[in-house]
């Protein structure tokens, strides 16, 4: 599932110096993206209770505004949110196809197949890809609605997720539609507590990084010698999400090289930036696209970005 050659290089350019680093990425394999599941169920995870919120408020309108004949999904996963536009789209009677991309195969068929039973008129077609990288969509009927939900733009630094946008706008027809969604700015405490669940959950997936990359390169990380750290930067709108080992550790890894990681040395392995209406509208307008729609919660937890191709 995940490419060796890349893995690799990843080690290499990530924990061969300081600050050390690596890519989210290596969070989501099949056990990744269950415990990414489970997250999404904790008290302290308000963001996917805020998105399903508006979803459940706005698909109907969402669905008869873009009219889409397909919904294309990036970051699928188990789809559970997806429902309410995939029920909106069905009920509109035009929707024909839903195209879940994701990079945990063997997740994104089982979900594929609990959504064909729920939804046998619709044609469910998972794309099994990276979708940091450019991949080809299979050939459906438009106009589509490409949506990216959840909070993983805000995984991007504001250039890369320029790039990123731009990728899927390279995908988009004239009649296509993108949804976005982004946490929103808000105090430190209520961040951090999302990242940081009594359950220790998060830690587990965060963890769940270096077990991939034992598995893929046959590195030999002890994953239980490194505690999870997540701590928000008020000056840059992120959260930061660390690996921080207790001991020195020695790592072999296959092809690389051995690393020394002195204890305390924390390894970056995730940014989550917070945004508002003014750097989603910026982002949307340097990737080709144009923000119609602005949709919050009550409390400006969360937000539904609406956008078109220009």
């Amino acid at each position: 599932m995940f490419d060796i050659e890349r893995a690799r290089a990843d080690v290499r350019a990530g924990l061969l110096r300081a600050p050390r680093f690596l890519p989210p990425t290596y969070f989501y394999d099949e056990r990744g993206s269950a415990l990414f599941d489970e997250i999404t169920r904790l008290d302290e995870y308000y963001l996917t209770r805020a998105e399903h919120a508006l979803l459940l408020t706005h698909a109907r309108a969402i669905i008869a505004r873009t009219a889409p004949c397909t919904l294309v999904e990036l970051g699928a996963g188990s789809a559970s949110k997806t429902e309410l536009l995939l029920d909106a789209l069905v009920a509109r009677g035009t929707g024909t196809m839903y195209l879940p991309v994701d990079v945990s195969a063997a997740h994104l068929e089982r979900a594929a197949a609990r959504l064909r039973s729920l939804y046998p008129t619709l044609r469910v077609q998972p794309v099994a890809a990276d979708y940091l990288v450019p991949f080809h969509l299979p050939t459906h009927p438009a106009p589509a609605l490409h949506a990216f939900l959840g909070s993983t733009i805000g995984n991007f630094a504001p250039e890369e997720a320029i790039r990123f946008l731009t990728e899927i706008r390279s995908r988009m027809e004239a009649r296509d539609h993108f949804l976005l969604g982004a946490d929103l700015r808000k105090d430190a405490a209520t961040i951090e507590r999302a990242y940081n669940d009594a359950r220790g959950v998060t830690a587990k997936f965060n963890r769940n990084a270096l077990r991939v990359l034992n598995a893929t390169i046959g590195s030999n990380f002890d994953t239980d010698a490194f505690e999870h750290r997540a701590v928000y930067d008020t000056h840059a709108h992120r959260i930061e999400m660390y690996l921080v080992p207790r001991t020195d550790q020695h790592v072999r890894v296959p092809d690389v090289g051995d690393i020394e990681i002195p204890a305390g040395e924390a390894i970056l392995t995730e940014v989550s930036y917070k945004h508002d209406r003014a750097t989603v509208t910026a982002l949307l307008a340097d990737s080709g696209m144009a923000l119609d729609e602005w949709i919050t919660d009550s409390g400006q937890q969360f937000a539904l970005a609406l956008a078109r191709p220009v």
